[in-house]
Order: structure tokens, then C-alpha cells, then sequence
């Protein structure tokens, strides 16, 4: 299935091009290929390092944002501003989803929901066509809860400790 993915991403980045009379470049094909070879968010840096390392194809910092900034906007790739950082992520098959971000360390779990989904698309709008959406959900993670639950009994344990002298 994600070759019928590529294979179609590919004809929609080809016609564009064709039609606005750009050049089809390499370069914009295989940042293409490697986007929809990575699961799930990655950073600027992991695209890279993946076209440097499995692809044997690096490409400047400007020729990754640029032709992002472009994918983004044939969206076919999708930015994400997390907390402290940014995130992309191949979207043509994956229109609808939410994120649970964690505020304490910045885990990001995509969640499947299909009540949030549902709702969306009963969701009355006038005079917009619905194509996607992604939902933000904060809040703290289980680990994150669990070192607040032992960093506090610790605190409690050393106030007993310095009121029993």
C-alpha cells in the first residue's frame, strides 16, 4: 500500500510542477521518497540524516526547507509546531488526527479517536468544505506523572526526616 502512496504523491508533485512550469528536480523526487519512507513526525535534521545515510543523496539545509515549504503547501506533507520544536509529517493518507503532547518532557503519541473524528465530521459548517484536521491534546504523559507522584513522597519522606530531629 505505501508504494501505491508514493507512487501517487509522486504524480500529484509531477503535475504541479508541470503545470506551473517548475523544474522537476531530483532533488525535490527524492525528499519526497524519503518523507514517505519515514513513520510518523520526524525534524529537518532526521530528513536529512536519512538522505545522507540511506539514500546517499545529501541536500542543503535551504533545499530540504524549501522543498517542504512546498510539500506543505500541495499538501502532501503537514508542519507541526510542538512545544520547543517543529515536526513534519507525511499526510496525504492521514488527514484527521490527534496528538497527545505531554508539557512536562514533550512526548508526542499520535492518537486514533474515532468519537473526535465523528464529531468533525458532523460538525455543521457553512459555506467550508471539511478536508482534514489535527487536534492537540496537553497534558502529562505517565512517566511524567510518575517521577511528580516519587520526587513528591521524597520531598514528604526528607520534611519527616528534618522534623523528627
Amino acid at each position: 500500500m505505501r508504494e501505491n502512496i508514493k507512487a501517487t504523491v509522486k504524480n500529484i508533485l509531477t503535475a504541479y510542477l508541470e503545470l506551473n512550469k517548475h523544474r522537476k528536480t531530483p532533488e525535490r523526487f527524492t525528499i519526497l521518497d524519503a518523507v514517505y519512507s519515514m513513520d510518523g513526525h520526524f525534524s529537518l535534521e532526521e530528513l536529512g540524516d536519512k538522505l545522507t545515510n540511506e539514500y546517499n543523496f545529501p541536500v542543503s539545509r535551504a533545499t530540504l526547507y524549501n522543498t517542504l515549504r512546498l510539500l506543505i503547501k500541495l499538501r502532501l506533507v503537514v508542519c507541526h509546531r510542538f512545544q520547543s520544536t517543529t515536526k513534519y509529517e507525511a499526510c496525504f493518507d492521514n488527514n484527521s488526527h490527534c496528538h497527545q503532547i505531554c508539557t512536562m518532557c514533550g512526548k508526542v503519541t499520535e492518537v486514533k479517536s474515532q468519537g473526535v473524528i465523528d464529531a468533525i465530521n458532523k460538525m455543521p459548517t457553512r459555506r467550508f468544505h471539511k478536508d482534514g484536521f489535527t487536534l492537540y491534546v496537553y497534558g502529562i504523559c505517565s512517566s511524567c506523572q510518575t517521577k511528580m507522584r516519587r520526587h513528591t513522597a521524597k520531598g514528604n519522606e526528607t520534611k519527616k526526616v528534618q522534623k523528627s530531629k
